[in-house]
């Protein structure tokens, strides 16, 4: 079975309360239910996770690659500043899609950087809690069609 790790990065843990006007009333509680059906209906498994430390998230990240599982993650700020995050995710060798729940190219010019984007397979964002469900579905996809080319061919 695919399991993908989903990881939530700073301030996180604060939706539905903090800006609801940029980043809309669903809570973390109601994204991971969300995020747990669609990972039943894809027939994958998830471990959904959040902290506000950034060094929690590079033992996730490392956790994700040893356990050779995908990644979705919202890194929040650490988006824009973190090169210990980038260098996980390089060195994991995890399939990871980052997502966003804002669009953050429509915001201020910092958020139009990311250091995670370039070792990532894709990124989302912009569409609320979808962004989710849109890095799940992504992930699973990749992962399926690596696992699809491991397998040697029978001609």
């Amino acid at each position: 079975m695919i399991t993908i790790h989903v990881l939530n990065g700073p301030n996180l843990n604060l939706l539905g309360r903090r800006e609801p006007q940029i980043y809309g009333s669903a809570t973390l509680s109601d994204v991971e239910r969300l995020v747990r059906e669609k990972a039943e209906s894809l027939g994958a498994s998830v471990v959904f996770r959040q902290s506000n430390h950034e060094g929690q998230l590079v033992d996730w990240i490392q956790e994700a690659g040893a356990q050779e599982a995908g990644i979705v993650i919202n890194a929040g700020a650490y988006t824009h500043t973190s090169i210990a995050l980038r260098d996980a995710i390089s060195g994991s060798g995890a399939p990871t899609v980052e997502i966003h729940l804002s669009n953050v190219h429509a915001r201020e010019g910092f958020r139009h950087r990311s250091l995670i984007a370039p070792v990532s397979v894709g990124v989302i964002c912009g569409f609320g809690p979808l962004s989710y469900l849109l890095g799940l579905e992504a992930v699973h996809r990749v992962m399926v069609e690596r696992a699809r080319q491991a397998v040697p061919s029978k001609h």
